[in-house]
Order: C-alpha cells, then structure tokens, then sequence
C-alpha cells in the first residue's frame, strides 16, 4: 500500500487520504461561505482561535470550515456543546461525518489523513449558582442534537423533498428541491427553529419534523387539491375543491362559486374562436370586476394572462388558441391568504391541459340578461362619467374639473388612457397617454347668439349607457349668471349631471361654452327650476387654453340640422373616472 501512494498522482493519494479519513471520524461543520476568498478568510479567523480548523470543498459552488477530527460522535457532540457555550462557534454549527467533503483548501497543503483526533473537552466545572425558590416549567426536548441527526439519517429522499418544500411554504428556504440537506437547507432549519423559539442547531428534531410537516399539510387538506376533467368545457386542471365547487355553465364560462365562505372562484374559459375571439376577450375580462386594474398583462397572437389586484381580491386569467378554440382559466381568491393563494395557483398553472370538447354558445339557459353583465358576472363601471370635447388634433380634451378630481385612471370613451395636464377654475384640460386623431375638433365664436336664440349641448347625458353622446336643446336665456357672473352664460333647458363638461353649440355647430355642473355655480342649499342650467362663456374656456399651450380653431359658417348632430357626436368624448 505504501508504494501504491509512493508512486500515484498527489491528487489521487489526497482524495484517497481523504475519503479514509472522513469516513471514520466525526467533525463539527461551523459555517459555509459562498466564495473561496469568504471561506479562507473565515477559516483564517476560527483558525486564530481554535485548533484543528480544516476548510474543504462541498458540491456546487459552497465550501465548509470544520473542526476536526473527532473519534466518536459523542466527542464531536460534546466538544460542539462546549465552544457554543463559549461563544466561540455559531449556535447553528452541526456535526457531520464529512461524506459530503471533498478536497481540503485550509490549511495550504493539508494532509487530511495525517490529522490527529481532538481530544475530548475536559469537563467544566460549572459556578456555583443561588437557586431560587420558583415554579419553572420544564421544557421537554424530544430528542439530543445527535439523536435529531440520526433519525434524519433514517429519511428517504422523498421524505426529505417533503421536508424541503414544507420549509418553503414556511418561508425559509427558497433553494432547489433536491433532497440534499445542504447549507441552505441547514440555514433554513436553523431559521425556521428560531422563529419558533427552539434552539437553531440547524437539525430538526422528530417533532419538530412533525410541526413543519404538519403547518404544511393543514394548508393542503383545506385546499384539496384535487384534478378534474370537465367534458363539457374541454379542459383538465387541478382546482382547490376545499375552496370552490361547480356552480353552472355561462358561456364562455365553466362557474365554481366559493364554498363554505372561502370567497376563492375559478372560471373555466371555453369558446370557439381564433384570434380575433381571443383578442376580444382579452379586452372583455379587463372590465369585468373580478379582473382588478392594477396588475401585469402580456398578450400575443395565441395567448395573454391578466393579473389584476386590489384590496380586497387577487385575480389571474390565462387563455391560449387551441385548434379552433380558446381555453383558459381565470382564479379569483382573497387578498391576504397568499400562501394558500400561491400554491392554489402554481397547481392550476402545471396542471391545466385543455382536452376535446368546447362549451356551446348557447349552453342551457345561459347566464342573466344585462347591460351590467357578461355572461353573469359584474362588468366593472366608472366611479363616475360625464363629458369632454376635443379641443385639438392630437386628441386633447377639455371637460369639467370636478368629474376628473381625486382619479386612480381617467379613460376617454372606455379605452384610452389620459392624464390631468392642466386645471384651474372649473375646467380641466386631459392629455392621452397616446396620440389619437379625432373626428372632429372644436371650432370656437366669439360672438354670442342672441337671446331666447337656440342652443344645444351634446354631452352623455346618462354617462355612457347609450353609448354615444345626446344632442340637447335649449334656449339662450341671459349672458351671465344669476348674480351677474361675466364668464357664465344661463341657459334654459334641462341637463343631466353627465351631460357636465360637454360643449354648448349654436346653430352653427360652432362652440360657444362648456356646460358647467349645478354644484360648481349654485349656492349650496339653493334649488333652482329643472330647466336652468349654467355654461362656462367663450372667453373663459379661451383664457383657459391659451394659458396651456392650446390654439383654438375659428368657426367656418352654419351648418344644418343633421350636420349638427353630427359635429356634435364626433368632437365629444365621455370622459370616465375609475377608482
């Protein structure tokens, strides 16, 4: 043997010295450190303190200090005891029998099998202490630090991947599910022992195994996790049945209502369709409450997911093109049970297989009738809507303050985003995110109709149900208002609060005003007759937009009743307010 080693390559005698060693004795791992520059720095450090301080190589990219070697794992056990008590080595530091070492970096030129065993700590005579006369509550330890490590020794790999991904639903351990207990897992048992007020010896003992496992099972079993196959709609996915069940068919839709009060729902999508069908529901499920504003899409020609959250619900929809068909699923569960949320989800998303099948249009009675409704469920609405009016070629508008005050988001006609650029005086003047090129533009008179001349207003008066804006007619009934305000004009007619921030045309079509909200010009307390209502004049709304930037375009001559209308419906926009 020894001319064996006399003539094999260092590398060879090393590794073999080493596995001997390692296999035979004990050592107490102290720490691990990402880099080799971390490790020998550490092991520099313990080394100026402690004898036999021994740095090696682990798997992957993390590397060991330990002390060592111990002839018994009673003598490793009970040296660990010692200089944890001293406060020389870390609380979490273990024992192992170095089969998971591979070559020694500390000390330079290491021989690892020359090294003699540490002798065992000579007992430490403990101070003499004034006991106190007290009721104490003893704390019962289920098992030693080297019973814990070796009932760990007696788990499979399947028990410990359980362990590995109760540890992480617990929220300590973000590493790969592999079986190993490697540092990071130690560094999560050590945490995870902590915050339940144990000693972090990075070892769990049996019972405490038994607590992980357990927090991690009780989520499960109210989950239920459980696969399901709907023929009907054509699609295989595994659903929380402890939270939800099935409910009815509404087409696009498979329905699971929550049980038992959990507030959790899952929709099953399934239609005949192609792109263009996917497009469109894209675009459907983000007015629909149960899908939130706040939160990422992506969308492409195949696919698209929603995510959408607020304070009181977490949404996620995903849908793709399958042959001919959309499949998908939307999840809708409570905010503030994200663990349950997470593993609900990450279940539905590697299970979901769309399967032969496709929900008919036209499936039984199919959902409630509504203009609220899309095949049964909410369709989300504006805190508030009213109208605007263009005032530019890039898509600028002009609208009342007070309808676009204290907005989360601010759509023009449902669909395009805007921002607040400018406001003062009643008047609010909105910029979309993106150009837009409307068809028609405001062209302003300076020159006021005559009284008790005709006037009109187009505005949405029952803010965006009709889905296009109203012509209202009137009179011009004074060129101030009723306390003789210059900038007000009084108009006899009738108007809706959504018909407010629409522009007050003559018989032109040319643009003489906007309408003015009864709450900014009316004295509180006071109530008028139905048929007064008040318009900012000309020189206000051209002060206005002169002051930010906005050239306003003269009128051209009359115009007839039909064009009129016209003008009217396509210079004015609804303006809508979402919180």
């Amino acid at each position: 043997m020894t001319r064996f080693f006399a003539v094999a390559p260092l590398g060879v005698a090393a590794s073999l010295f080493l596995t001997t060693a390692l296999s035979a004795e004990q050592w107490i791992q102290i720490e691990a450190q990402p880099s080799l520059t971390q490790a020998t720095e550490a092991a520099r450090g313990y080394a100026g303190e402690l004898p036999n301080v021994v740095g090696f190589n682990l798997p992957g990219r993390w590397h060991a200090i330990a002390l060592g070697p111990y002839e018994t794992e009673a003598e490793a056990e009970a040296a660990r005891r010692a200089l944890r008590a001293q406060g020389r080595i870390p609380g979490d530091s273990y024992l192992t029998d170095g089969s998971g070492f591979r070559d020694a970096f500390w000390p330079v030129g290491v021989n690892v099998s020359t090294l003699a065993p540490v002798e065992a700590p000579q007992a430490i005579e403990a101070p003499t202490e004034q006991v106190i006369d007290a009721a104490i509550t003893p704390v019962e330890l289920d098992e030693t630090p080297a019973q814990a490590r070796a009932s760990e020794r007696q788990l499979n790999r399947p028990a410990r991947e359980d362990l590995q991904r109760a540890l992480h639903f617990a929220g300590v351990y973000n590493s790969g599910i592999d079986g190993a207990f490697g540092p990071g897992t130690r560094r999560a048992m050590s945490e995870w022992q902590a915050m339940q007020g144990y000693e972090a010896t990075g070892v769990l003992t049996s019972r405490q195994r038994a607590e992980v496992l357990k927090a991690y099972q009780d989520v499960i079993d109210s989950l239920d996790l459980t696969p399901v196959v709907d023929d009907v709609a054509g699609v295989s996915i595994t659903l929380p049945a402890g939270m939800v069940e099935f409910a009815e068919y509404t087409p696009p839709f498979a329905k699971y209502t929550a049980k038992d009060g959990s507030e959790a729902q899952v929709l099953l999508i399934s239609q005949t369709g192609d792109e263009a069908t996917l497009g469109g529901l894209y675009e459907i499920m983000q007015t629909l409450e149960i899908v939130p504003m706040d939160g990422p899409r992506s969308r492409d020609k195949n696919s698209f997911s929603l995510t959408g959250t607020n304070t009181r619900i977490t949404s996620h929809t995903e849908a793709r093109l399958v042959n001919g068909t959309v499949k998908g699923w939307t999840l809708i569960w409570p905010t503030g049970d994200e663990k349950r949320h997470q593993m609900a989800l990450e279940a539905m998303q590697a299970s979901f297989a769309p399967t032969e099948g496709v929900l008919p249009d036209a499936y039984g009675d199919g959902a409630a009738q509504d203009i609220d409704l899309m095949a049964g469920l909410d369709i989300r609405r504006p805190e508030k809507a009213g109208s605007g009016f263009y005032v530019d070629n890039k898509g600028t508008v002009l609208t009342d303050a007070e309808l676009v005050a204290s907005c989360a988001k601010i759509t023009l006609d449902e669909t395009y985003d805007a921002m607040v650029s400018a406001s003062a005086d009643g008047m609010a003047l909105l910029t979309p995110t993106e150009s837009l090129a409307p068809l028609a533009v405001a062209r302003f008179d300076s020159h006021l109709p005559r009284l008790q001349s005709e006037v009109s207003v187009s505005g949405f008066a029952y803010e965006g149900r009709l889905g296009a804006p109203t012509l209202n007619y009137g009179l011009m009934a004074e060129h101030k208002g009723l306390s003789g305000e210059e900038d007000l004009l009084r108009l006899a007619m009738t108007a809706l609060p959504g018909e407010a921030g629409g522009p007050v045309l003559n018989s032109a079509g040319a643009v003489i005003g906007m309408l003015a909200p009864g709450s900014a010009v009316v004295p509180e307390g006071r109530s008028l007759p139905e048929d007064v209502a008040f318009a900012y004049d000309m020189e206000k709304l051209a002060g206005f937009l002169s002051q930010n930037g906005v050239a306003m375009a003269a009128s051209d001559g009359s115009t007839s009743e039909a064009d009129l209308v016209s003008i009217g419906r396509d210079m004015t926009v609804l303006v809508s307010c979402w919180n």
